[in-house]
């Protein structure tokens, strides 16, 4: 057999003792009956999931019996109590039924010896597997990698591609070595959930979706939206901002100029959840808030952030932020004359405001933690203009946010990414001048990666000031991110 052809999921791995049948009773039984007495829960590392040379190893350091001895009267034991005992758990049959029908390959690797492996294949079915790795095929057996690295060469599958299951800390630590995402299902001991796996009372109910999504990358959709001081200058705003969030497929969205309750408000009539800090910065998200950072009573200008969990072990900090609009760059470039050096210069304000942003962020971050940055800066970026080394988005990048839209697009003449602005053809002064066009509102991230980026704008919005009617309701270009998270292992 060889990996499935369509889904992310190449192969389903399966331990055999305590996961597929219920065994892993019937071998503490065996041990106990060996060593004569009673085992306890300090006994348990040195058992479960454990070759019978293993625990023959530990049983002869503790009553001095020779090794040898030992082995041949666990084998014995455990082999008589598996002849007449054995149970397949609950769901076990049923899901191997599944994924034989979706057509994906399924092994068995097991630290049992071959013959107990082969007793069980006989009552489970041999050809359900495609592979059998048992205790005696790999040099090293579980917690070691080398039994599911056997197993996906054997199926050659890649084992990031593959989802083991496991009812022992020892399995799971072998499959998750070998670079597996784990399912585990404990019998006798507990085991925590983590990142990269899934912890799940029985079988019973498990599906081939649910272990695909296991091997899926994550994805975040990230929005940076400037409501135009909560949208107010456009009839029926607030319907018309909702059926923007939804239209772009949003799962969170940075916002600034929320006049109050526009986060809120949007965040009830989506079932979402939300952050407002201050007057102006909200964040909403499909995904549960798990922390607030930042002043919650951030003024206009400033930065406010939140911590969302997308699945269990894996959360993302997302911040939004508001940079000061005045002395404003591009006209002072366009209408002033003024060069590189004034211009930078004159960002002292905003660079302050960037810097305490970075502080903020990392006095809030977790080593491992993605962090995503949105926000109206107010001016323009060191990446589109070479003639000007734009010091707010230096300073980002210094810190090590990358700039999600350069990455999707690299040439900014081929895609300028112009946010400012859709409605703004001409300056507001009245003097005829063509309002200098530029983007302004970024999506900044540390730790994902970049599957597409783009600029969003509802229908042509006519110009300012005959802007009521418009099905955008901003004076900006609001910027869409689709990121995937790491795969954790």
């Amino acid at each position: 057999m060889t990996p499935h052809p369509r889904l992310p999921l190449q192969a389903v791995l399966f331990d055999m003792d305590g996961t597929l049948v219920d065994t892993e009773r019937l071998w503490w039984e065996a041990v106990e009956h060996v060593a004569a007495r009673p085992l306890t829960d300090a006994d348990r590392p040195e058992v479960l999931g454990r070759t019978v040379e293993h625990t023959a190893g530990w049983l002869a350091e503790a009553t001095g019996r020779p090794v040898a001895d030992l082995a041949a009267a666990l084998h014995r034991e455990f082999a008589g109590r598996v002849r007449t005992g054995i149970v397949p758990r609950p769901g076990a049959l049923d899901l191997l039924d599944a994924l034989a029908r979706d057509g994906v390959p399924t092994a068995l690797v097991t630290a049992s010896p071959g013959a107990v492996a082969r007793t069980v294949l006989d009552v489970l079915g041999a050809d359900r597997f495609a592979v059998a790795v048992t205790a005696d095929d790999t040099a090293r057996s579980k917690p070691a990698p080398d039994p599911y690295l056997a197993a996906c060469h054997a199926l050659g599958a890649d084992p990031a591609a593959c989802v083991a299951v496991e009812d022992t800390q020892t399995g799971v630590t072998s499959a998750e070595a070998a670079g597996c995402a784990v399912l585990a299902v404990p019998s006798l001991a507990p085991i925590d959930a983590a990142p990269g796996r899934t912890v799940r009372a029985s079988l019973v109910g498990v599906t081939t979706e649910e272990l695909n999504a296991m091997v899926m990358p994550l994805e975040l959709s990230v929005m940076s939206w400037n409501l135009w001081l909560g949208g107010a200058g456009v009839d029926d705003h607030r319907a018309k901002q909702l059926k923007a969030v939804v239209d772009t497929g949003a799962d969170v969205v940075g916002l600034q100029e929320t006049a109050h309750t526009a986060a809120r408000e949007l965040a009830d009539a989506l079932g979402w959840h939300h952050h407002q800090a201050g007057e102006n910065l909200g964040i909403i998200s499909r995904h549960p808030i798990t922390a607030r950072h930042g002043d919650p009573d951030v003024g206009f200008y400033g930065a406010a952030g939140v911590r969302i969990r997308l699945a269990p072990g894996r959360e993302v900090d997302i911040w939004t932020a508001h940079l000061h609009y005045t002395p404003y760059g591009p006209y002072e470039a366009a209408f002033d004359g003024l060069g590189a050096a004034d211009l930078i210069a004159h960002e002292e304000v905003r660079l302050a405001q960037m810097c305490d942003t970075l502080r903020r962020i990392a006095d809030a971050g977790d080593d491992g933690v993605p962090v995503v940055l949105v926000g109206d800066f107010n001016c323009p970026s060191h990446l589109d203009r070479p003639d000007v080394d734009w010091p707010v988005t230096r300073a980002a990048q210094e810190a090590g946010l990358r700039d999600s839209y350069r990455e999707a697009h690299p040439d900014p003449v081929a895609a300028p990414g112009h946010t400012w602005s859709p409605i703004h053809v001409l300056h507001e002064d009245g003097s005829g001048r063509p309002e200098p066009q530029d983007r302004i509102d970024y999506v900044l991230h540390r730790g994902l990666r970049v599957l597409d980026s783009r600029t969003y704008v509802a229908g042509t919005p006519a110009p300012w000031p005959d802007v009521a009617g418009n099905d955008w309701p901003s004076d900006h270009a609001a910027v869409v991110t689709r990121f995937a998270l790491p795969t954790v292992r």
